[in-house]
């Protein structure tokens, strides 16, 4: 099984390595979408290719991309939005028809929803109301990324994150600074047709929360600086699941609301079938923190 899984990732990580490397400007017919954090460039309507160079911004209504959209390095694309600007009505969403890759040190927020992830422009972020979705028909890969956040997404291929981070601290970097907010990485609300894989990331905080993964899933070597972090639970997995050397190891948050992992095949590792965790952490009661698929059928 983890053959498999490693060779899966590896697969990726030269489709990734492949993909970035043909992200220059030279190449015709790719839409260039470019701005600071103070005047992000919009993407809107239709495009065959996107490059993403500094910041850009899917806040215009739908955006719809027939190849590759490509976030170069250092520089950020911010789909988390729910309203056209220019109407307040309609959704400001983003669809991939090919794979959607974020180069070092770059940034992807994607996706938002009123029950857990506010998007940027609901204007009651306390008591938010708006939802927005993105689809990317291939592979979502980020490799060396700053951080990398989705929420209520639909991805046709696999899930790649190698590498990247701000580092094991919780000092804001980056475009986190604007939300005043430490750099972290999160997957929440997915539907992954393909695998997923989480390697050797050092950042403040990590989370899985509530994916639904066709095949397997993938955390080795992850280095978090939040005791906090680490909250791989609440998945659905049909493939098998298999976590190590994170730090902290794999637990429940310190919400009520979590539940074991359900995984269809093989758990082992920190996210084992004999793996027990409070829940909600820290005194909660122990709890697997992941179970066999039929049982909770």
């Amino acid at each position: 099984m983890l053959i498999a899984i490693v060779l899966t990732v590896g697969t990726l990580g030269l489709l990734g390595t492949g993909t970035a490397s043909a992200a220059p400007a030279r190449h015709g017919g790719a839409f260039v979408c470019s701005g600071t954090p103070k005047s992000p460039g919009v993407l809107a309507g239709h495009h065959s290719r996107v490059i993403v160079v500094g910041t850009c911004a899917v806040n215009a209504g739908p955006a719809q991309v027939r190849g590759n959209v490509v976030v170069t390095a250092g520089s950020v694309l911010l789909a988390a939005f729910a309203l056209n600007d220019t109407t307040n009505r309609g959704s400001s969403r983003l669809a991939v028809g090919g794979n959607l890759v974020v180069g070092l040190r770059g940034t992807l927020i994607m996706g938002c929803s009123a029950a857990h992830f506010a998007c940027i422009d609901d204007p009651n972020q306390k008591n938010p109301t708006l939802n927005s979705s993105s689809f990317v028909r291939g592979s979502l890969i980020s490799v060396g990324a700053l951080g990398v956040v989705v929420h209520s997404s639909a991805i046709g291929g696999s899930v790649l994150q190698r590498g990247g981070g701000g580092g094991v601290t919780c000092t804001p970097a980056g475009v986190f600074k604007q939300f005043n907010s430490p750099v972290y990485s999160d997957y929440e609300d997915n539907f992954v047709r393909g695998n997923m894989a989480i390697l050797g990331l050092h950042s403040c905080w990590l989370g899985a929360l509530r994916n639904h993964v066709r095949h397997s899933f993938l955390a080795v070597g992850n280095k978090m600086a939040d005791p906090d972090a680490s909250e791989l639970n609440s998945n659905f997995i049909r493939g098998s699941m298999a976590c190590f050397r994170n730090r902290p190891a794999v637990q429940f948050g310190d919400a009520a609301m979590a539940t074991p992992n359900r995984v269809g095949r093989f758990a082992i590792g920190q996210c084992g079938f004999r793996v027990l965790k409070p829940n909600p952490a820290p005194n909660g009661p122990l709890t697997p923190i992941s179970v066999p698929a039929r049982h909770h059928m």
